[in-house]
């Protein structure tokens, strides 16, 4: 017998590897913070002694959701200026909101009780871009989160950086202080073309190429962004991109809902990926962005639910249902964005929009050990006759009952293990006064 540390047996078993294998009746085995065998619960149960086992019958067992672009500390704004217009949104109410109170306590508070609903939903690993973002690292990994953490970069002040030079040094202190963490990582992410100038995005461009990270970007959100950055440009926004040396595969642009065909093919010929928004699209109204076309074109599509002030939620459940329904119903083709699609683009292809796939993102030996149960003996997740279509349109973030990141249990029977949640909560309920008296000022 061989020793290991964790043994998930008698479960449905979604690996979302290559060959997007399901194993009925199946066993994962970890050892530290790394998968080490997969296979049938026989199989392994004879070949394996491990320190712990979790009994999964009656669950599906499958790689941790990744949400792919979050303003995690955004929760401290949730539902406080809804049913607008992006750009009003945006600079009449969240920028101001945001100069008058975003500070390292916003953020770090704002960003664990992010990380307890993501946990509590199913995600393990996020990328995220806002401001403190050494808060955000701080707090993701305390609650044993997996992060791709980026500080927002602005031409104008914002309240961590009083000027571009100033975000960017923040951004090289990340790079170096987070280099080498088991959880956090750190990518650089110029907030927009709109917000940016290109002097600040080819610093930003040279900063992530010295320390070979991501660079990651707001990009043509709506039909309105598309038509003022093709004035100030006088060229299309990826066209401008490329030409400042921005675009390789290193590169990944959030939203992309006014792209057209030239736009796709210069994102594509450059090995730039994209991560879907659906639901944030949906309630700003910003598009129905083309993802059928980028994916046919062989773009790598991950999906996000965007801050909690533009969503309302982080649960990523939900966003693979409106992922695949808004698809099908823009397009008025019910056959595009099937359920086994929109499951990868939560995992594996995620993942790899974060350059993280050869640590999560599927259940295989040597990937990281980030692994959800989902409780499948609920009225409406029975009959089962296919997982990927239960996954996409009738399991909901509350189906989860056990997550495991990195090999640890950070949330067993739905009880929250690295979080004080109650804490929390309460934090960021004092932090909203502060902000509503603020706002009546």
């Amino acid at each position: 017998m061989r020793d290991a540390d964790l043994c998930i047996t008698g479960g449905t078993l979604l690996l979302m590897d290559e060959a997007e294998q399901v194993i009925h009746d199946g066993a994962v085995v970890t050892k530290g913070d790394t998968i080490v065998a997969v296979g049938g619960s026989d199989d392994i149960n004879n070949t394996w002694r491990a320190g712990r086992t979790i009994d999964a019958r009656n669950c599906l067992v499958m790689p941790g959701l990744v949400n792919a672009h979050t303003h995690a500390a955004m929760t401290c704004f949730r539902g406080i200026s809804d049913d607008r217009e992006l750009m009003d949104w945006l600079n009449n109410y969240i920028f101001p909101a945001e100069a008058k109170n975003v500070d390292p306590e916003l953020a770090y508070w704002g960003t664990l009780l992010a990380c307890a609903e993501m946990i509590r939903s199913g995600t393990t690993t996020f990328c995220d871009m806002y401001l403190f973002e050494d808060e955000t690292a701080r707090a993701a990994s305390e609650a044993g989160m997996r992060c791709l953490a980026g500080e927002g970069l602005f031409d104008f002040p914002s309240p961590n950086a009083k000027t571009p030079d100033e975000g960017l040094a923040y951004t090289r202190m990340l790079l170096e202080k987070w280099a080498g963490h088991s959880l956090i990582s750190v990518a650089v992410e110029p907030h927009s073309l709109y917000t940016c100038s290109p002097q600040l995005l080819k610093k930003a461009k040279a900063l992530a190429d010295e320390y070979n990270a991501s660079l990651a970007v707001h990009l043509l959100e709506n039909p309105q962004e598309k038509t003022s950055l093709e004035e100030k440009f006088g060229m299309r926004a990826t066209a401008f991109l490329r030409d400042i040396g921005l675009l390789d595969d290193r590169f990944f642009a959030f939203h992309c809902v006014a792209v057209d065909e030239e736009d796709i093919d210069i994102l594509a010929d450059h090995g730039c990926k994209v991560v879907h928004n659906p639901e944030s699209n949906m309630k700003l109204a910003s598009g129905i962005a083309p993802i059928t076309a980028m994916l046919e074109r062989g773009i790598i599509v991950g999906l996000g639910t965007d801050g909690a002030a533009s969503n309302n939620n982080l649960d990523m459940f939900q966003e693979m249902d409106t992922a695949a329904k808004l698809e099908k119903v823009g397009r008025l083709d019910p056959t595009v964005m099937p359920a086994t699609t929109v499951t990868r683009m939560a995992t594996r292809h995620g993942a790899a929009v974060l350059g993280m796939d050869h640590l999560t993102g599927s259940i295989e030996p040597g990937e990281k050990a980030d692994i959800i149960l989902i409780d499948m003996d609920k009225p409406h997740l029975t009959p089962l006759y296919n997982e990927y279509s239960h996954l996409v349109y009738a399991v909901n973030g509350d189906d989860v009952i056990t997550s495991i990141i990195n090999g640890k249990i950070v949330m067993e029977e739905r009880q929250l293990l690295t979080i004080d949640e109650t804490a929390v909560m309460n934090r960021v309920r004092s932090i909203a006064e502060r902000i509503r008296t603020s706002l009546a000022t």
